[in-house]
Formats: C-alpha cells, structure tokens, sequence
C-alpha cells in the first residue's frame, strides 16, 4: 500500500490530468461542430449544453440555498473546490450581501494555452466553460456575474461575483 502523501499527490496529478482531458473535449467538440454548423451555432450549442450541466449540478449542490444566500452558496463552492482550492485557486472579496472570485489557474485555460490554441479561441473556450458557471450560479436566483479571460487580460482567468437578489 502506498504511503497517504504519495497516494495524495498520485490523485492530485490525476485529476488535473482528467479537467484537462475535459478543456481537450471542448476543444475538439467545438471544432467538430463548427466545421458542421458554423462558429456562431457551435458555441451556442456547447454554452447550452455546459450551461445545463451546470443547473443540473446546482440542484444537488445547492438545493438547500435561495437568492438572497449568494455568500453562504459561494462559500460552499469554495469548500468543494477541487484539490483542496489547488487546481482553482482564487482571490476571494467578501461581504454581507456579495462574494466575488478572482480565479488565478485554470486547468482548462492551461490545457488549451498547452494545445497551441490562439487568442480568440481561447477566449471562445473560456466562454463557453463559463456557461458551467452561469448555470450552475443562476439556477440559484442569485445575481450572477462573470467576466471570462479575453486576450489583454493577463494570465489570469474568469472573475465571477455572487450578490443576493434583493441586495441594493
């Protein structure tokens, strides 16, 4: 049997290694759908697709949240955050009414910057994966915000904010 910190770090190369095959099936679906359908029908059907993922996913996680719990459900987000916050980690704003992240690594962004993808595809890329994001956040009536990484804007990636509906 291995020893518990080489069995950890094993798992924790593996993961990466699994979000990252992830970042290389949404690269190769959209281009398997743009060449079908066109750029601009591609995105819009992986945005729905990941975006229903997301709702999909909040359901389970935060069944429990209404609209006016934005920093309780984004810390809740963070406590399940994979790897212990490693693989996203985060700069993190908070107040009564507000939370806000600012992710620093993204193993997707990685993957495709890894891939040769150019600018405006990874930018496309970031758009799409955020629409995880967006259903995930909505589907608990909080306000959602997200600002996906677009070239010029260093190496960071998206910054997402959760306010409670009802705040001013």
């Amino acid at each position: 049997m291995t020893n518990p910190e080489a069995r950890a770090e094993t798992l924790s190369r593996e993961l990466d290694s699994a979000f990252r095959n992830r970042a290389d099936l949404y690269r190769l679906f959209l281009d398997e759908l743009t060449a079908e359908f066109g750029a601009e029908k591609a995105e819009a059907i992986m945005i729905r697709t990941i975006e229903q993922r997301g709702k999909e996913v909040a359901a389970t996680a935060f069944a429990g949240f209404g609209p006016n719990d934005a920093p309780a459900i984004g810390e809740a987000f963070l406590a399940v955050s994979p790897d212990g916050g490693r693989m996203y980690p985060t700069d993190v704003e908070r107040s009564d009414h507000h939370i806000a992240f600012k992710v620093k690594r993204c193993p997707l962004k990685d993957a495709w910057v890894e891939a040769g993808v150019g600018d405006e595809k990874l930018a496309t890329l970031c758009r799409i994966a955020g629409a995880f994001d967006r259903g995930l956040f909505e589907a608990t009536g909080v306000r959602f915000d997200n600002v996906t990484w677009t070239p010029g804007r260093g190496s960071g990636c998206c910054h997402i904010a959760l306010t409670n509906r009802d705040a001013g």
